[in-house]
């Protein structure tokens, strides 16, 4: 029987095992077996295919305000500002690292606008390769340069009607930023190599993991470029000051797996495993976490992901201290906003390990009382 309980609880039904006597009582044990043939990974019943496609993080398609998973009262405050500047046609200009959803919104706010039925092109500006980037925005004729064989349209007449989202907006050099300036204020453009201008009735959203206002500040980027496109203004926090949100998304994540692929169906996340991902920075964001519980899942053996999966999975990059430490001073700092940021990262950290109480979270960042904790949340925004 005893080899019965063994097989179930290392295989089908993970299990805790504990043994008892009179002499030592009751104690938790690990049993040294392994099942290696027949008990494998997920990561070898997926196809290639369907391992790409979990792999992806894109936008979806059809993704509304329902997909932006969150239970942050400050993401909750974005989505609504969002719903808002859906039903208008001003430009939206979207803020947020790399990975934090910004596609995501652009998508929800197209989906629920009037314009929903029309197209919604997506242009990673940091992409286009400079020499093309008028082809790419405007479209050419044939004939227009050495390789345009046939007339092509540009993003700005594929998304006629529609909504054009034009995302790293600002990877942009100062030269595209003047002739996109003037299809904004004038409503058309003219095509390489064309000699009519055609209309360009869109909706333009724009984002960006730079500061633009800093970039004006240092004549990098139009001042009147900026506030053409900067109307309606999210401002995306990262994953690690989404308050909640880390255990939420990841189960989501997981769940949404396991409805592409039935070999994940029944992976959950243990506590401890729970608790390494709350500790983690989520550098990459929402994008990392997607990967590092993907590349987790496929390893597990069991139906439960333990926390030495978790950490296989994870990739230990520098700390951020040693980028903050290598600034380039004479392009311009902003001094507060980085020791916002340092603060901001410890005091999280320190009231999750805590389990929110503030007397312990004090004693690890060496303040002085719970006082004096609460008010360097309150300086810094730490709910």
């Amino acid at each position: 029987m005893q080899a019965v309980w063994i097989l179930l609880g290392k295989t089908r039904y993970p299990a805790t095992f504990y043994q008892s006597s009179l002499e030592q009582g009751v104690q938790k044990v690990e049993v040294p077996f392994e099942i290696a043939a027949e008990y494998v990974p997920a990561a070898n019943t997926i196809s290639t295919d369907k391992l790409v496609q979990l792999a992806g993080l894109d936008a979806p398609v059809d993704a509304a305000f329902d997909s932006i998973v969150t239970q942050s009262e400050r993401m909750l405050a974005l989505k609504a500002q969002a719903q808002i500047l859906a039903a208008k046609q001003v430009p939206v200009l979207i803020y947020g690292e790399t990975g934090t959803g910004k596609e995501l919104f652009a998508r929800a706010i197209h989906n629920a606008s009037p314009r929903t039925a029309a197209p919604f092109v997506a242009v990673n500006c940091g992409a286009i390769v400079p020499e093309l980037i008028d082809s790419t925005l405007f479209g050419h004729k044939k004939g227009a340069f050495t390789g345009a064989i046939a007339d092509r349209p540009g993003v700005f007449q594929q998304a006629h009607g529609g909504t054009l989202f034009l995302d790293e907006f600002g990877e942009l050099t100062p030269d595209v930023q003047v002739r996109l300036l003037r299809v904004l204020q004038e409503g058309t453009f003219t095509p390489v190599g064309a000699s009519q201008e055609l209309k360009a009735d869109v909706r333009l959203i724009t984002a960006t993991h730079r500061n633009l206002m800093q970039e004006v500040a240092l004549g990098c980027f139009r001042e009147d470029l900026f506030y053409r496109i900067a109307v309606g203004v999210l401002h995306l926090p990262p994953l690690r000051e989404r308050e909640g949100d880390l255990l939420l998304l990841s189960e989501k994540l997981l769940a949404g797996m396991a409805s592409q692929d039935a070999s994940l169906s029944d992976k959950k996340i243990s506590a401890e495993a729970k608790n390494l991902i709350l500790q983690h920075p989520w550098r990459g964001n929402v994008r990392e976490l997607q990967s590092t519980i993907l590349r987790a899942a496929l390893w597990c053996q069991g139906d439960l992901i333990a926390s030495n999966e978790i950490e296989q999975a994870l990739f230990r990059l520098p700390q951020a201290a040693s980028d903050i430490l290598s600034m380039d001073v004479s392009q311009g700092i902003d001094i507060q906003e980085i020791i916002a940021e340092v603060a901001g990262h410890y005091l999280r950290k320190a009231l999750t390990i805590s389990g929110n109480n503030k007397t312990r979270a004090a004693g690890l960042l060496g303040l002085k009382s719970q006082q004096t904790l609460s008010n360097w949340m309150d300086k810094y925004g730490i709910e």
